[in-house]
């Protein structure tokens, strides 16, 4: 189930389960990346788990801990549905509807190349 819990952090999720806050552990620690003094100094990464289920966030992707914390329960609370419902979450079907689009897309471009290249060999005839 780990490859499914990639799926998460989609926007567009509807219809997710619930999470309790009694079923969640926060905690604040330190940041890393580039940042300098403002990470070092600071507690604003959020730590989040679902005791339930034993699923972890870390969620550091602003300043502010108030849009760390409400980050990382979206995106805890879409890795739970994606935990529990498998492949029946609204989350696993729109990763699996955005991979097809992007195959898609890929192939008319790789056809697209394929009709320029035969395009310009057909003119090179022609000159010749």
């Amino acid at each position: 189930s780990l490859p499914l819990l990639q799926a998460a952090r989609k926007k567009n999720s509807l219809n997710l389960l619930e999470l309790s806050e009694a079923e969640l552990e926060e905690q604040f620690v330190r940041g890393d990346g580039p940042g300098g003094q403002a990470t070092n100094k600071t507690n604003n990464c959020v730590v989040l788990k679902h005791i339930p289920s034993g699923i972890v966030v870390k969620c550091h992707q602003t300043r502010s801990v108030e849009k760390n914390r409400k980050i990382a329960r979206e995106i805890l609370q879409e890795k739970v549905d994606l935990f529990y419902k498998g492949e029946d979450s609204d989350v696993f079907k729109e990763k699996k509807a955005s991979q097809k689009q992007k195959q898609e897309k890929k192939r008319r471009a790789k056809e697209n190349l394929e009709r320029k290249k035969l395009f310009k060999e057909m003119q090179q005839l022609d000159k010749e």
